[in-house]
C-alpha cells in the first residue's frame, strides 16, 4: 500500500493548472450511477463517462472510460485491450489503492494517483470524438469538464500512455 494519501480534487486542479489545461467543474449531489447523473445532462455539455475498473486473469488492471450509454462486451473486451483471458471487475480495495477513489467515483483522473503505473487506461475511441469529456474530479459530488485532447495530455503527464481503442458496441 502506498504511503501517500490519494490526491484531493484541489491537488488535481492544481496539477491541471500547472499543465495549462482548462477545466470547469460543477458541484452537485453525490451520484453513484449513470442513471443518477442523467439529471445533470442539460447543464453540462459534452461526453459523459462510465468507467469500468477491471482485471484480467494475470491480475493486470485496466480502467475503461467509455460514453455513459455505451455497451462493453465484458466477455470479449480482453481481446481488444490485450488482456489475458476474460476480465472481471476489480475489488474496491484495489480501486482505492491504485486510483485513490471509491466505487461510484471512478474516473480517468484517477491516473494522478496511480504512481506505480499499476493500471492501463483505455479511452473509448467513440468517446474521444467528443470535444469535451466529463469526469468526476476524484469524488462523485462534482463533474469536471476537460477537452478530450487535454485528457490525454493529463494522462501522459502522470506517466501513462492511454490506449484509445473502440471497446464499445
Amino acid at each position: 500500500m502506498s504511503e501517500n494519501a490519494p490526491k484531493t480534487r484541489e491537488e488535481l486542479f492544481a496539477f491541471l493548472d500547472g499543465l495549462g489545461i482548462a477545466h470547469k467543474t460543477m458541484d452537485h449531489a453525490p451520484v453513484f450511477t449513470v442513471a443518477e447523473s442523467v439529471a445533470l445532462r442539460d447543464e453540462i455539455p459534452g461526453g459523459h463517462t462510465k468507467n469500468l475498473f477491471i482485471k484480467d486473469k494475470k491480475d493486470r488492471y485496466f480502467l475503461l472510460t467509455v460514453e455513459e450509454n455505451a455497451d462493453v462486451d465484458l466477455k470479449q473486451v480482453h481481446n481488444l485491450i490485450g488482456g489475458s483471458g476474460r476480465v472481471s471487475f476489480g475489488r474496491a480495495e484495489k480501486l482505492m489503492e491504485y486510483l485513490g477513489v471509491i466505487p461510484g467515483a471512478v474516473t480517468a483522473f484517477g491516473a494522478i494517483n496511480d504512481t506505480a503505473q499499476s493500471v492501463t487506461f483505455v479511452l473509448d475511441a467513440d468517446l474521444m470524438r467528443e470535444e469535451i469529456i466529463n469526469c468526476h474530479p476524484l469524488t462523485n459530488d462534482a463533474t469536471t469538464s476537460i477537452a478530450s485532447g487535454d485528457l490525454i495530455r493529463f494522462m501522459e503527464a502522470t506517466g501513462h500512455k492511454p490506449l484509445v481503442l473502440k471497446v464499445t458496441s
